[in-house]
């Protein structure tokens, strides 16, 4: 019996506060605005007592908590000198910024106390993508991957890419389209890498890309790739010629060394030193003589 009053008691408290709570609506719970214009976030009384002077709070709802827009009838935080409220308890935002993109709640009580009402608004503030990087290799050989990336990281929400060859459309898989059946690459519109597993000759030509997102679209400058054929009989023929060089000039250093190019003295081999004087030879030179004699002696 305890517990069926219990439940009654709750059943009409509940239902007093549905009588008493204000009913807030909005003519857009989820408004979409481009950056730098205005965005109203609509909050209407739809039902409820009201007298002259309601309490009207804002706030901005983050991942770390709350914060206050709109207290004490000012706009504070982020927004102030950027939004006001209208007669009704809308908040209007001027020069909006990518930083607005968030939930923010906006909450009414009349000045008696009654149980304050509150409604959610999901702001979306858009962003035009900026000019992407793009990265084409210039040269590839016939046969081997190609990868090309475009990305830019300005836009909100976030790109979806676009590849285009000599002004065409690329599709995102080759085997999806008989005109590139000849060809073998796929594309991620979501990241912008296409990535070719065997190029051919077909592939030539200018690449650009297009950034794109409901606020805009963006296009890197255009690149050339060429695809060339690789000449396996030329890169041997040319390996094999450097090979001779080397084995000639191997063999002209080493008859050198035997014919004695290299070695020290006259190139007939011949020394340059003096010989050596004969064991027991005096040299002597005399007024009269004007010239070197010499004289022999002998040890026994």
């Amino acid at each position: 019996m305890a517990r069926v009053c219990v439940f009654l008691v709750a059943l009409l408290l509940l239902c007093v506060y549905k009588i008493l709570a204000l009913k807030l609506g909005s003519s857009n719970q989820n408004p979409v605005v481009l950056e730098y214009h205005s965005v109203e976030l609509s909050c209407i009384i739809e039902d409820g007592i009201m007298t002259a002077n309601p309490r009207i709070e804002w706030k901005k709802i983050k991942s770390g908590g709350p914060s206050y827009v709109f207290f004490n009838n000012q706009v504070v935080g982020d927004l102030m000198n950027r939004a006001d409220i209208l007669n009704n308890p809308s908040l209007i935002i001027h020069n909006t910024s990518r930083t607005d993109t968030a939930t923010y709640r906006c909450e009414v009580t009349d000045d008696i106390g009654k149980t304050p009402g509150e409604i959610s608004i999901q702001l979306m503030v858009q962003v035009k993508p900026v000019t992407p990087r793009c990265n084409v290799p210039k040269a590839v050989p016939v046969g081997k991957t190609a990868v090309l990336h475009c990305r830019e990281n300005e836009g909100q929400p976030n790109s979806v890419y676009r590849w285009y060859r000599n002004s065409e459309p690329l599709p995102d898989n080759s085997k999806s389209n008989p005109k590139f059946v000849n060809s073998s690459f796929t594309l991620d519109p979501k990241t912008g890498t296409l990535v070719f597993s065997a190029v051919t000759k077909s592939d030539t030509g200018l690449y650009y890309c297009i950034a794109t997102n409901p606020a805009g679209s963006a296009k890197c400058g255009e690149q050339q790739l060429e695809v060339y054929d690789l000449n396996i009989a030329g890169i041997v023929c040319g390996a094999l010629v450097v090979l001779l060089v080397l084995v000639l000039i191997t063999l002209a250093i080493c008859c050198a060394y035997r014919k004695g190019y290299f070695s020290k003295g006259k190139p007939n081999g011949k020394s340059y030193k003096t010989s050596a004087k004969p064991e027991g030879v005096n040299y002597l030179r005399t007024d009269d003589e004007g010239d070197f004699r010499h004289k022999s002696s002998f040890v026994i």
